[in-house]
């Protein structure tokens, strides 16, 4: 009997070994975003930026909201965010814009924006719409926030450049780096907050790090980088984004007209342009 047991054991192991192994389809990451980008659809996220402009001068945000999709990419979002000064900075601050600088570190200020319109709400921007008995100020021809103040892989051409730069990519996670010259030609969101680099202008690096779940979905990006600024001076920045809640179906509404006042009408009130660093 035992000798018959191990006998079909052999060769149930053979016939186990005979079968022909099955391959693990590869996911593409690029791939996977653009099914994301579709009408309606919509993901969570929340990160947070440290900009240091010199020692002792350093700026912190937070933004946590939802940013929907088009076809395209980004169409829309709803955002709160949060702006806070080192000691030193805050003390510059006070001296150059003190009312703004003391509203900005009171609470967060909520931005609904769609297109290159943005309406902003909160403490900022309080006393206008006080006056004007409205509920936002709109602003116009400005970018709306990106989910990652360096690098914006909600841009399937964007997350595809950092993918191919990659220096290493084990379990899903993808580290790497990418000259700022190299980005503005790809990314939309970095040329547009930090411009494009002339053909003379001095050029700067960003180290990342990209965590793609089993689903080929980015689940979090992590990014620092020295951009330089001027002629001799830089500005270093660091970015974390985590992402939650993809697929959901979301709408972002827009406020009511009755509801709104432009900028242009209350410019001795309110910020000349959107407050806060992720525009």
């Amino acid at each position: 009997m035992k000798r018959t047991i191990v006998g079909a054991a052999v060769v149930a192991g053979l016939a186990l070994a005979a079968a022909p192994a099955q391959a693990t389809p590869k996911i593409d990451p690029v791939k996977t975003l653009k099914a994301e980008l579709a009408p309606g659809k919509a993901v969570n996220v929340l990160a947070t930026a440290k900009v240091t402009y010199s020692p002792g001068q350093v700026a912190t945000s937070e933004l946590d909201g939802t940013i929907g999709f088009g076809t395209r990419g980004v169409v829309a979002s709803d955002v709160a965010h949060t702006l806070r000064y080192s000691a030193d900075l805050l003390r510059r601050m006070m001296k150059a814009k003190p009312e703004e600088t003391e509203a900005l570190q009171q609470s967060s200020t909520r931005m609904i924006s769609a297109g290159d319109v943005s309406y902003v709400s909160g403490p900022v921007v309080e006393t206008a719409l006080r006056r004007a008995d409205a509920s936002w100020v709109r602003y116009g021809a400005v970018a709306g926030p990106a989910s990652n103040l360096l690098i914006e892989v909600l841009e399937p051409a964007t997350l595809k450049t950092l993918l191919a730069e990659r220096t290493s990519a084990r379990d899903g996670v993808v580290k790497g780096s990418i000259t700022t010259k190299k980005l503005a030609s790809v990314s939309d969101a970095f040329a547009e907050r930090f411009g494009a680099p002339s053909k003379k202008g001095r050029v700067g690096k960003i180290s990342y790090t990209i965590w793609v779940g089993g689903d080929g979905l980015v689940e979090r990006v992590s990014a620092k980088g020295v951009l330089p600024v001027g002629d001799k001076g830089s500005v270093q920045v660091e970015s974390e984004t985590r992402f939650m809640d993809w697929g959901r179906q979301v709408t972002v509404l827009l406020p009511l007209r009755g509801d709104v006042i432009d900028q242009s009408e209350v410019k001795d009130d309110v910020p000349a342009g959107v407050p806060g660093v992720w525009n």
